[in-house]
């Protein structure tokens, strides 16, 4: 493992010394020491086992066999990893492993078995209580007061009323599109790296996405490219504001302008973003946010959709349920959708909503912890901030060297082993079966490619301490330079 000592640093002879097992614990740097006869484990000795020894008048040159303890815990090759990690902690932190003989052929230690999580939702505050009080009054449903306060306490979070909830992000965009007239015939411009839900939301409508490549550096949408794909069918424009980092909306916004364009913002990425002041979501006609479990914050899964013109977002609500007329019940003004959110999950929405600031404050202090460990790797490039920008940093994703990203996916293998969970960007959207067909003749992706092929998202959650992003960067640097080696 990457960080640790061999096994065989880890031994020393069962007949040797106190002054022996000092030795192998100072080397080895791990404050234990396994005794072994012929490779099988006749004790464990720790630096505070020699320590208490030698407090007693214990001489160095003393046998290890007075002073090892019997009762020392070994598992067998095969042992699943939840029960290592059961066995380790309460003052045991290395677990020699044996085979069916007995003999010693690896080691477990917290460092390998603690798993540093891609993100994990925080749910400590008064999630319970409001999802406690949904069972007990049995508003479980898409009616309570929680689906109002929710749209009315995010509203307030990006500085707008006009907030409408829904299921998920991808029909938030779809319904977004629908309320906006985007239907067959029309082309809607879309970066060709992102998640695949605004392609597919544009191809539920019937219409045609124009991909196009993004800025590597900002991994949001070039608008060069952008301008070059307008045609006489484009109708619309969905600039992705990818992992936190906002696009470029002042062109987006002109370009629109200059040709009439509809903007549907998916901000699904970037709740705490800001563009020259402005959280983005307000700029364009519509804007859609996400969240799903990772994200900044949480209902489990769930979204939210934000109109510019409120007659549009009231046709939003309508079509959001089932089109039905908000006067007459069961009367039906247009085909509509169910895609309405739960109370319960509401509930948990308004209380992560009570601490958003804090979330993306703390998303923010990981950035910057990252960037102070990683900035010396040669080659290595960070995000930050393009423009007068916010930078929420939903995902800390670095991108790797040109002469490293054919070996990216064997090196997220290894970063995994050593206990930090990662993942690769996403694929760009031309490279992918559904999506061959809106490939126009001779264009070329450059920038989405490097970023998908090059690119390793980090651990960002925002309950990350800073001895889990010190093993991060660690086993990044170190996993990059045996890489470098490795590399013809």
């Amino acid at each position: 493992m990457i960080g640790l000592p061999s096994l065989d640093e880890m031994l020393v002879p069962a007949d040797g010394t106190l002054r022996d097992a000092l030795t192998v614990i100072e080397k080895n740097a791990q404050g234990v020491c396994f005794a072994v006869r012929d490779r099988v484990v006749t004790g464990v000795l720790s630096d505070g086992d020699v320590r208490r020894a030698l407090l007693v008048g214990t001489a160095l040159d003393t046998p290890i066999a007075r002073v090892v303890k019997p009762d020392f815990v070994v598992l067998p090759v095969g042992t699943p990893h939840t029960e290592i990690q059961a066995h380790l902690g309460a003052g045991v932190r290395h677990i020699p492993i044996v085979d069916d003989a007995g003999r010693v052929v690896d080691y477990a230690c917290a460092y390998r078995y603690h798993q540093v999580p891609l993100v994990q939702p925080m749910l400590d505050g008064n999630e319970l209580e409001y999802v406690t009080e949904c069972i007990r009054t049995g508003w479980i449903s898409s009616q309570g007061r929680f689906v109002r306060e929710f749209e009315e306490s995010f509203g307030r979070f990006v500085g707008t009323p006009n907030a409408v909830v829904t299921s998920n992000g991808t029909v938030a965009l779809h319904l977004a599109l629908v309320a906006l007239g985007i239907g067959p015939g029309d082309e809607v411009i879309v970066p060709d790296l992102t998640f695949a839900a605004p392609v597919n939301a544009v191809l539920y409508v019937g219409a045609t996405p124009v991909l196009v490549d993004v800025d590597p550096v900002t991994m949001a949408m070039d608008m060069d490219a952008a301008e070059r794909a307008i045609g006489p069918r484009t109708r619309a424009i969905i600039p992705v504001h990818l992992y936190g980092h906002p696009a470029d909306m002042g062109r987006v916004t002109t370009l629109a302008a200059r040709h009439g364009l509809i903007v549907v913002e998916d901000c699904a990425e970037a709740l705490g973003s800001r563009w020259r002041g402005q959280h983005v979501g307000l700029l364009g006609d519509a804007a859609t946010f996400s969240f799903f479990g990772n994200k900044t914050i949480t209902t489990g899964e769930g979204g939210m959709l934000l109109f510019k013109d409120p007659a549009v977002l009231e046709r939003a609500r309508i079509l959001r349920d089932h089109g039905m007329s908000k006067t007459r019940r069961y009367w039906h003004l247009e085909i509509g959708y169910n895609y309405r959110m739960t109370n319960v999950q509401a509930a948990i929405g308004l209380a992560q909503m009570e601490r958003a600031e804090h979330f993306v404050a703390r998303k923010r202090w990981v950035a910057v912890q990252y960037r102070q460990r990683l900035d010396s790797v040669p080659g290595l490039r960070l995000p930050g901030e393009v423009g007068d920008v916010v930078n929420s940093y939903w995902l800390y994703t670095v991108v790797l060297p040109a002469e490293l990203a054919r070996l990216r996916d064997p090196m997220l293998e290894l970063i995994k082993e050593n206990g930090v969970e990662v993942r690769p960007v996403f694929h760009s959207m031309h490279r992918m079966p559904p999506y061959h067909a809106h490939v126009r003749e001779g264009q070329r992706f450059p920038g989405s490619i490097a970023v998908s092929d090059g690119g390793i998202s980090l651990p960002s959650g925002v309950n990350m301490s800073e001895s889990d992003i010190d093993k991060v960067a660690r086993v990044l640097t170190e996993v990059i330079a045996r890489s470098r080696v490795s590399a013809p």
